[in-house]
């Protein structure tokens, strides 16, 4: 009988401290997230093998993922593409990976970030790594781990102190205590900025920017000071002639499946725009790619149109200019004949 009321009693304790816990970050702010982790990539990927070559599949790095928004291309094409872009990453394993190992041949919308873009095909270093890792998920991915995927949805639909974002806006536990700073434990003089998260995910990686970005100034300068403390980081030069060279290989796989690529290049702005210019200047990096891929190619730069739109953060679109930017992007891929067999509305 004591044995039974302890049970009672902890299990009542411990829905108290799990409701007063969520209460505690809703007030803070905090909502609900989807964690966009390798296995929710690779749900999306699996998709792949199953589509038409009237579908189109998203890659390429944070941009295409919060520019290219997933309801309005359905609206305007019928069709919605599969969203596989991941932040702070080369599109290249990604598109080696569905060009070697599906048999897809419609449509692979790339998105190009010159310095990710062009910036190594070394296995070990994190443009490259962390798509890397999602494709390797998706290809010995478990089926305990499929099922522990899908018992954490609910979850994470449910409460708010389940986020698990890699800047400092997470709130597991082991995040929380990882923020926790004693004494000069820290080795690191030059430690990069606290990197807050400023995406809303959904359950097929559809991300649109937090509105907080476009109204706290504050919030969104804390994402600015994070560019620019890696603008002013040593690092390797891009790798123009691997880059290159690796992609222009599979792309002419592909379009020997019969596939159609799309190159896309996504709006920048201010100290970001200025630092690409430099490390990449157009001439000799985008230009060079566009005469040597020979398909359709899209900059923003060359749309009057895209000029004046807002990036928060230098990088990214705020939401309602993404879906702008989406609308827009589709009358000029119809117009150009770039996608196919898509509706005309």
């Amino acid at each position: 009988m004591k044995l039974k009321k302890s049970l009672i009693y902890a299990i009542g304790l411990s829905l108290i401290a799990i409701i007063a816990w969520e209460i505690y970050w809703r007030s803070e702010g905090f909502t609900t997230s989807i964690d966009d982790n390798d296995a929710l990539w690779a749900v999306e990927r699996a998709k792949v093998d199953e589509l038409s070559k009237d579908d189109v599949v998203l890659i390429g790095s944070s941009r295409v993922h919060f520019d290219i928004q997933l309801d309005k291309w359905e609206e305007k094409t019928g069709k919605r593409p599969i969203q596989l872009a991941s932040g702070g990453s080369s599109p290249l394993p990604v598109f080696h990976d569905i060009v070697n190992t599906s048999n897809f041949n419609g449509t692979i919308l790339v998105g190009v970030t010159p310095p990710l873009f062009f910036s190594t095909t070394f296995p070990e270093a994190q443009p490259w790594a962390w798509p890397l890792a999602r494709v390797n998920h998706f290809h010995n991915r478990t089926y305990a781990q499929r099922l522990n995927h899908q018992l954490s949805i609910p979850l994470q639909k449910s409460f708010a102190f389940l986020s698990e974002n890699k800047g400092v806006d997470g709130l597991k536990l082991n995040e929380l205590i990882n923020k926790i700073k004693i004494g000069k434990r820290s080795k690191n003089t030059n430690p990069m900025p606290p990197f807050h998260d400023f995406s809303v995910m959904a359950l097929d990686r559809n991300v649109r920017m937090k509105k907080r970005m476009e109204t706290d100034t504050a919030y969104a300068n804390t994402v600015k000071r994070v560019w620019q403390f890696f603008f002013e980081s040593d690092g390797p030069p891009p790798d123009k002639k691997s880059t290159m060279a690796f992609f222009l290989k599979d792309l002419e796989k592909f379009k020997a499946k019969g596939g159609n690529v799309i190159l896309l290049r996504c709006p920048s702005s201010d100290e970001f725009r200025e630092i690409e210019k430099k490390i990449t200047p157009r001439d000799t990096v985008w230009d060079e790619l566009v005469a040597k891929s020979g398909i359709k190619t899209y900059h923003f730069e060359d749309y009057h149109q895209f000029q004046n739109l807002t990036l928060p953060e230098w990088s990214h679109l705020k939401a309602d200019h993404a879906d702008y930017f989406t609308e827009e992007l589709i009358k000029i891929l119809k117009e150009d004949n770039a996608l196919l067999n898509q509706k005309t509305n």
